[in-house]
């Protein structure tokens, strides 16, 4: 049966099933004839050109668009005013393919930003769902010819693995040709001293050139595909200057072979090859390393969930369960989804995300968060949160999205990086010349190899992001969770230090120790006042007039005044709790001293309850107090408490400068104030009272045990709700950032001591590739030193 050519998807196909258009071209289905038909009337039809000789994957032939959508949906989450969505696109196989998707893809309203990943295939796709439904964007790339599939980190992980085993196989390809290369090039230089016949001369080097091909062009293809990136982005970078360097070296050795007319330096390509491309494979398996704590996350999405449905257990993916579903969760099993108990005991261990070391018991009505591991037991819990919405995939996409967040450090060099290279070129060019004018045309390109070669930027290139990513997971490993990279820096640099007193410095754990209440006054009218407020004082309160059997009445017309007080009507009666400041301000007076922390009902003009409470101060509090002030920083306590409270805590901690009586806004005006001054700020609070003076600061860390407020105002999360925790932070941060700075100030060094001994001539490729490498290497092993450093006891 004769074959044709599919004008789409180029693959052959027997006539029998063959489908032609109009102009009589061939197509091997209606998926890819309709396919065509689209790119052509959509003025796309170059993608042809750009796909080359490649092949595709046979279009589908149509897909229930509707349902695939609805799979998808979960995927969406929300960036500002605007949504993205990632996942896999099946079918890529090369540059056309990615232009054409994101042609397609830039072609629908209201998409704003295409990222698509050749190497895992991933898309992110930032859009506006006003004016765009995620199943137009699925289906658009059908229509083009590709099949959207959910993103999974197994997949993810597959794909690594896979990567990791083709560089095995290049360096050992590589490794076991330069050691014989190794062992002829010793025979060819020693020749040269005792002598060696022309012959024995021509067939050591095509030997020489037989095994440093197959390192040239396999175990080198990895920088031939980094240099045609550079080339067509005009950005030159590392691959770019070691394939030049290696292909003039291999051209120029070929053409001294067949002619005789000079020295073949065969051995030193596949030696530029070989050690560099072995420093490639050393910081993949570094950058694993770096990344243990991302794995470690991932690996926690991997299982599924225990659904009772019906009596029965149904094992559904995470993303799967729906809100009111009853989950099982068994001795040995991790929450995957937060809820409340409705049956069972368990023993749950948390320190994998909190630090907290002793089992805690659930029971009924209790709440499950996800990321805990059932150690004895068995409940049954229902769902309140969505997998979306959940404790534990919020930690991970935190902690995944800092590792894509590069510092400002990170960005300056990138851009030095990239000039850099054009400058080595630039500086390799005249060598050449130089060296051609004076020495002749063999040592101008040995010469000029050796510059390109020895000042290649990789160290510099990762001098941050090894160290950014390290820090990430070592941090996260000492329960802190960095949104973005950038904060190691930001952090490094706070030269203040502004906290919050209460919940931040002191426990919150207000206990009343003394309080008046005027006979007509029921304890339920205060109760029901208390409730109204969080505030940590409000809630202590409420607490102790519940055990004194209070209950809640109804309010008419509450009006809280944050961090002031609370007004409501009661029975006719207007009644206002709340702090002396509060209770004045609203025509109530009274010379009651507010010297402790205090809590007053006012009622009609007058005072009718009054209640003292106590808090201490945090153990841990005093030695970071201490850190902080031996470290350079200059420390500040804001409360709005009065002033006898707050000088109390200051004097017991040692802080000489601290604010008494302070509104949210005159707390943000005072860290605006410090930041006039020049100041970098630090501001710790609770992230409620404190959200305006927290939006402020150049660092913002929320106390919060891990509450949803913690997650989205905090720039530093704090797991276990730790002072300690918060040293650890600013040591990582501190030690990190000076790693930076070792690692980018090493890279200086070496490239202004290395590449006047090559342009001289005293540095020949083979010892210019070594050198390089061990750059690469020592920036790498430096910045591991910081998960050693910071290794969790």
């Amino acid at each position: 049966m004769p074959q044709s050519r599919c004008a789409h998807c180029r693959l052959k196909f027997d006539e029998s099933v063959m489908i032609s258009n109009e102009s009589g071209l061939k197509f091997c289905c209606v998926g890819c004839k309709g396919v065509y038909e689209i790119l052509n009337e959509n003025g796309l039809s170059e993608f042809y050109e750009r796909l080359g000789k490649n092949t595709l994957t046979p279009a589908s032939n149509g897909a229930n668009i509707k349902n695939l959508a609805a799979n998808f949906s979960e995927l969406v989450t929300k960036e500002g005013d605007f949504s993205q969505i990632s996942f896999l696109i099946d079918g890529i196989t090369c540059s056309a393919c990615i232009w054409l998707l994101e042609k397609a893809l830039f072609s629908l309203p209201g998409v704003l930003e295409v990222n698509i990943n050749s190497l895992n295939q991933k898309a992110v796709i930032i859009f506006d769902e006003q004016e765009l439904l995620v199943e137009q964007i699925i289906e658009k790339i059908y229509a083009v010819g590709y099949v959207p599939k959910p993103y999974a980190t197994s997949q993810k992980e597959d794909e690594l693995a896979k990567k990791r085993r083709k560089f095995y196989t290049k360096a050992l390809v590589g490794i076991f040709a330069t050691m014989n290369i190794m062992w002829l090039a010793i025979a060819q230089y020693s020749g040269y001293f005792s002598g060696i016949r022309g012959d024995i001369k021509d067939i050591l080097s095509f030997a020489q050139f037989v095994l440093a091909t197959p390192v040239f062009f396999y175990t080198g293809s990895e920088f031939f595909k980094g240099a045609k990136i550079a080339i067509k982005n005009a950005s030159p970078n590392m691959d770019l200057l070691v394939i030049t360097g290696a292909s003039i070296t291999y051209i120029y050795s070929i053409y001294a072979m067949f002619t005789r007319s000079g020295e073949s330096y065969f051995d030193s390509v596949a030696m530029i090859i070989t050690f560099v491309f072995i420093g490639k494979f050393l910081e993949i398996l570094g950058k694993k390393k770096a990344l243990e704590t991302s794995n470690f996350l991932n690996d926690m999405l991997l299982a599924k969930v225990c659904i009772l449905e019906d009596g029965k257990d149904v094992l559904k993916e995470p993303r799967d369960v729906n809100l009111g579903e009853k989950i099982v969760l068994r001795s040995g099993e991790r929450a995957l989804l937060d809820g409340v108990v409705l049956s069972g005991e368990v023993s749950v261990d948390s320190s994998s995300l909190t630090g907290e070391s002793l089992p805690v018991t659930l029971g009924v009505g209790q709440e499950v968060k996800s990321g805990v591991i059932c150690q004895n037991g068995q409940i049954i819990y229902e769902a309140k949160e969505i997998f979306k919405n959940s404790y534990l995939n919020q930690l991970v996409n935190l902690f995944q999205t800092a590792e894509l967040k590069k510092p400002n450090i990170e960005l300056v060099v990138n851009k030095i990086a990239s000039k850099f290279s054009l400058s080595v070129l630039t500086l390799a060019f005249f060598t050449f010349w130089f060296w051609y004018f004076k020495f002749g045309f063999s040592e101008a390109i040995v010469t000029a190899v050796s510059v390109i070669v020895i000042a290649c930027p990789c160290a510099l290139a990762l001098a941050t992001p090894v160290s950014s990513v390290c820090a990430l997971g070592v941090a996260f490993k000492n329960r802190v969770l960095f949104k973005e990279a950038k904060f190691f820096e930001s952090l490094a640099k706070c030269d203040v230090a502004v906290f919050d007193k209460t919940g931040t410095l002191t426990k919150a754990e207000f206990e009343v120790s003394d309080f008046f209440i005027k006979e007509s006054i029921s304890l339920d009218e205060i109760y029901s006042l208390a409730l109204i407020s969080n505030h940590q004082i409000s809630v202590a309160v409420a607490k102790f007039l519940k055990q004194k059997g209070a209950r809640k009445i109804e309010l008419k017309n509450t009006n809280l005044s944050v961090a002031k007080g609370v007004e409501a009507g009661i029975s006719g009666k207007k009644f206002y709790a709340g702090s002396k400041r509060f209770l004045v301000e609203n025509g109530i007076s009274f010379d009651e001293a507010e010297e402790n922390v205090s809590f007053f009902v006012g009622l009609n003009g007058e005072l009718v309850a009054k209640f003292y409470l106590k808090d201490s101060v945090k153990p841990e509090a005093k030695a970071l107090i201490d850190e902080l002030k031996s470290a350079g920083m200059k420390v500040y306590i804001l409360s709005g408490d009065v002033q006898k409270v707050v000088k109390n805590v200051a004097d017991e901690l040692g802080v000489s400068e601290f604010r008494a009586e302070m509104l949210p806004e005159t707390k943000a005006k005072f860290i605006s104030e410090l930041k006039e001054q020049g100041k970098k700020v630090l501001m710790v609070g609770d992230g409620i009272n404190d959200a305006a003076a927290l939006s402020l600061a150049h660092v913002a860390i929320c106390m919060g045990s891990g509450a949803a407020i913690s997650l989205e105002r905090s720039d530093v999360v704090l797991l276990d709700d730790s002072l300690k925790s918060l040293a650890k932070a600013i040591k990582i941060s501190k030690f990190t950032y000076k790693t930076i700075k070792q690692n980018l100030l090493f890279c200086l060094l070496y490239n202004v001591l290395a590449l006047p001994f090559a342009v001289c001539g005293y540095v020949i490729p083979l010892f210019a590739a070594l050198f390089m490498s061990l750059s690469s290497l020592s920036v790498i092993l430096n910045s591991l030193y910081i998960v050693r450093k910071f290794k969790e006891k």
